[in-house]
């Protein structure tokens, strides 16, 4: 379907994004297509330092919230919501596009993983989703949608992938949980998996270009994916057309996922 075919079909919907550092962002991405079809905008920083890396792009976007948010922070998380709140009548559309690991956990195999390092990437990188979400869905009175970040090496080994492949597996799995446990408020929830993107997160991955050239080697489209190929994505599961559609992981990755 043709974007200019739903034009501001998201007119009047709002959308919290959680997780752009920067314009190479894959919450950027989101946010843009939500706010290229019509959506208000509530986006986070992380801290003072990325402040203003950020609060330009969201000048650019329009929003109308910008507020500060460290999930391992207590607190913050629930003055997030709160200003939400407090701003608007209701929640539409959550997106969590934040993940985090020890640099010293991260560049080991799994076997030299920290049981502190462990924990701390799934409480970042999982837990912090399902908080979220548990926050969000009172405010979804109209039904919403929620939407985490995974990567294939939640599904498949990738090598250099590490602690972050059982993290991300488990990322999904609590997606798939939520999208039954909050079914029945209309609130569906899906995992998304782009294909190798060159974000900040991604370099600090071991032989990052070398994934990224194999994968698109490997995939039937044959081409990278950008951040705007996540963000329609996620706009369009946001879209009524998609409205019986939950608990999936939907693979943003030019079919790289198919092959074997």
């Amino acid at each position: 379907m043709a974007v200019e075919t739903i034009h501001q079909i998201l007119a009047g919907r709002r959308a919290l994004v959680v997780g752009i550092a920067n314009e190479h962002s894959i919450a950027y991405g989101c946010a843009k297509a939500f706010r290229d079809l019509g959506a208000d905008l509530a986006i986070t920083y992380l801290n003072d330092k990325a402040k203003p890396h950020v609060e330009p792009l969201a000048q650019e976007l329009g929003a109308e919230l910008i507020l500060p948010l460290d999930v391992t922070q207590p607190g913050q998380l629930e003055a997030v919501f709160a200003a939400v709140a407090a701003r608007w009548d209701r929640l539409d559309i959550l997106v969590h596009s934040i993940a985090f690991a020890p640099k010293e956990d991260l560049k080991g195999g799994l076997l030299d993983c920290s049981a502190a390092g462990f924990a701390t990437a799934m409480d970042v990188s999982c837990h912090s989703f399902v908080r979220m979400a548990r926050l969000a869905a009172p405010l979804m009175t109209e039904g919403g949608t929620l939407f985490a970040m995974s990567y294939h090496g939640a599904e498949r080994v990738v090598a250099n992938y590490n602690v972050m492949g059982p993290v991300k597996a488990a990322l999904e799995a609590s997606c798939r949980y939520l999208a039954y446990e909050l079914g029945h408020k209309r609130i569906r929830v899906h995992a998304v998996s782009p294909g190798p993107l060159e974000t900040r997160a991604a370099s600090g991955l071991k032989d990052f270009d070398l994934l990224l050239g194999e994968t698109v080697r490997r995939s039937p489209a044959g081409e990278p994916i950008d951040i705007m190929d996540v963000g329609f994505t996620c706009a369009y599961l946001a879209t009524p057309y998609a409205r019986h559609l939950t608990g999936s992981t939907a693979y943003v990755d030019g079919g790289a996922n198919i092959v074997a």
